[in-house]
């Protein structure tokens, strides 16, 4: 974004969004193998999503989680307490910046443009940190962070909704059809 300021605001925000790199304000860090630890009830995810449940957490702090290694492209919320494989980083906002907001700038990013690899799509933590993205104020990335979450959310339940008709449907058709 080379102009300062988005095309679309919300009343009572005019500043400034600042040009900062991702290790400004994000805190990569990595997973690591959870095949030493015993089941339990902590998450592990991987870069498909939940894996198994374990008995210890690598992180107690909400994050991002975004792909080391296959998929690279498709960053989701991680709610804390939870452990990630080495093939997934988990990204924990730093201080005055706001988790959904990240998540929102994680989602917007093509990573597969900074696919380091020529086989499987890789990224590395000197990438995520080297990219530049605009930031406004806290008070803003928290109504932005918010609102989104607000889409995702009535997305997903519609999402549900949609699935519950198809089984329905399915049903029908296996019942009128002999």
């Amino acid at each position: 974004m080379s102009n300062k300021v988005p095309q679309i605001r919300f009343n009572g925000y005019s500043d400034d969004w600042e040009e900062r790199k991702f290790a400004d304000f994000i805190d990569v860090k990595s997973g690591k193998d959870y095949k030493h630890l015993n089941s339990g009830s902590i998450p592990v995810y991987g870069t498909g999503g939940y894996m198994l449940s374990v008995d210890r957490a690598l992180s107690d702090i909400d994050a991002i989680g975004i792909g080391r290694k296959g998929t690279i492209d498709k960053p989701y919320l991680l709610k804390a307490p939870f452990w990630t494989v080495d093939t997934l980083f988990y990204a924990v906002p730093k201080q005055n910046i706001d988790l959904q907001f990240s998540l929102s700038i994680f989602k917007k990013i093509n990573w597969k443009k900074f696919d380091e690899s020529t086989g499987v799509p890789s990224l590395s933590k000197t990438v995520i940190n080297s990219v530049s993205v605009a930031v406004p104020s806290y008070e803003e990335q928290q109504k932005i962070g918010s609102f989104f979450k607000k889409l995702d959310d009535t997305i997903a339940l519609h999402q549900r909704k949609l699935d519950l008709l198809k089984e329905q449907k399915k049903g029908f058709l296996q019942k009128m059809f002999v």
